[in-house]
């Protein structure tokens, strides 16, 4: 069904009542979140009335009304986009069979990997944004932050549903799991790398949800193509909340751009110390904090060569991003693809199997679409009438990940050495300096309609509303 019913304890569209044993280990679940929640959730946020929307059935039109409630009494659920009829395995070696609605025992540990691996990075990226709050430019961003957090841990409930609905009591324990690691934490951190970075300030806020939530889009994508039903209809519907984080982040540099390219314009400057002291954000920082979360954010995707990829794609458990708008034949074992190596100290390419190369193929989609992105900033640059232009970096630049591990390349992709990286490296990600002026920069703003003088205001509000809007009402 599409319509939520929020008359349960859990709000679901997925008749939980019907399932009693399912329904106590939930409701067990619940209250081990909130304490979550409340512990690692916004910082001195509890009390505030938010300007939040909420999913109210899982249509694509109309699907969310808006109003004013206070986080802790947001009513996180688990919502799956509706059940196609007759629906089937679009790819691997099951191609053509009927989607599977019960996990099948061969994959059930593999399915499990890839059901935790995504949930752990929803409650790691609320951890990371935890104090931004008390930093906000004006109350409409602070609104989206707060959007933000709650639909990741609604994300989080949705990859919990599926691990104790499907996986019986390693299910119910890795939902516990979930909520005992940390990011950032020394004993017990988050599965992948990038969300144990921590998220400092506002601009790096932006990258994030620009670049690292863009990321989600594209494994939600690969995991909507699933021939595990459950898992495809779950991501289906994540994707619909997923695209406000990515909004929020293209938006927010974009605002800061404009902001910055309005003092250059309004004083005659462009010189990267003259515009810091206006108290805006040069261009060739917000390059460098770029190319960090970029660079970040494409190791996410893993090995350029991975055994597991190709048989999670055979199995039919996780397709390509579009995976049922491509017109090969859908299995892949005679296509080839071509990837980037170290050869006699150059960067070529070769051809190896494509079957082994799916992680390298969604990194270079990824890519595509990012850099889309960065000339719609551009052009921001462009109107205002500088030269200046922002660029993704090289795709082996600052990789920890895969066969660039270790090797150090410049962001226009020539081969460096140590001493030559080490020379320049300050030009490429951001400094101590950097990321010192941008704090020193963020001072909360929730008048109303104000923004921090380092951004500009939106050109719209949220839901047709003014952008001075009381978006949070602090009590």
């Amino acid at each position: 069904m599409s319509t939520i019913n929020y008359s349960e304890k859990i709000p679901n569209n997925v008749n939980l009542s019907e399932d009693r044993t399912l329904q106590r280990a939930l409701e067990h679940w619940q209250p081990n979140y909130l304490n979550w929640w409340n512990d690692m959730g916004p910082d001195h946020s509890q009390g505030h009335d938010v300007y939040l929307r909420t999913a109210v059935n899982t249509t694509p039109e109309g699907w969310a009304q808006f109003g004013h409630v206070k986080m802790p009494d947001y009513r996180w659920g688990i919502f799956l986009a509706q059940q196609e009829e007759g629906r089937k395995v679009n790819f691997g070696e099951n191609k053509g069979m009927d989607a599977w609605q019960d996990v099948p025992g061969e994959h059930r540990a593999n399915l499990r990997r890839i059901i935790v691996t995504q949930g752990d990075t929803e409650p790691a990226s609320v951890e990371q944004q935890r104090h931004l709050g008390l930093t906000a430019p004006s109350q409409y961003d602070l609104r989206n932050l707060f959007q933000i957090n709650v639909e990741e841990g609604r994300h989080l409930w949705a990859m919990v549903y599926l691990l104790q609905k499907h996986f019986g009591r390693d299910g119910r324990e890795e939902a516990e799991a979930l909520l005992q690691r940390n990011s950032g934490d020394a004993d017990k951190p988050r599965i992948l790398e990038a969300f144990n970075e921590e998220t400092p300030d506002w601009l790096a806020f932006y990258m994030f949800t620009y670049f690292t939530d863009r990321d989600g889009k594209f494994q939600l994508n690969a995991l909507a193509e699933s021939g595990f039903d459950p898992l495809s209809r779950t991501c289906r519907f994540m994707l619909t909340e997923e695209a406000h984080h990515m909004f929020v982040g293209e938006s927010g540099i974009s605002r800061t751009i404009a902001r910055t390219c309005e003092i250059m314009k309004q004083y005659g400057i462009e010189d990267p110390a003259q515009v810091r002291a206006k108290g805006v954000i040069d261009l060739p920082t917000i390059q460098r904090y770029l190319n960090f979360h970029f660079s970040v954010t494409i190791d996410l995707f893993g090995a350029d060569q991975s055994s597991n990829a190709a048989l999670f794609y055979s199995a039919g458990l996780k397709g390509r991003y579009e995976e049922s708008k491509r017109t090969d034949d859908h299995v892949l074992k005679n296509d080839h693809y071509k990837i980037l190596e170290v050869s006699n100290g150059k960067l070529v390419e070769r051809e190896v199997p494509m079957l082994n190369s799916l992680n390298e193929v969604l990194r270079d989609d990824y890519i595509r679409d990012s850099v889309a992105g960065i000339g719609r900033w551009n052009r921001v640059i462009e109107k205002a009438g500088f030269a200046f232009r922002l660029s993704a970096p090289h795709k082996a630049f600052n990789r920890h990940i895969g066969s660039f591990s270790g090797i150090k390349v410049s962001p226009d992709g020539q081969l460096l050495s140590e001493a030559d990286w080490e020379a320049n490296v300050r030009n490429w990600l951001p400094s101590e300096e950097d990321r010192a002026y941008v704090a020193s920069l963020m001072g909360r703003v929730i008048e109303p309609g104000k923004m921090a003088n380092w951004i500009a205001p939106p050109p719209i509000g949220i839901n047709r509303q003014p952008v001075d809007f009381d978006y949070v009402r602090f009590n």
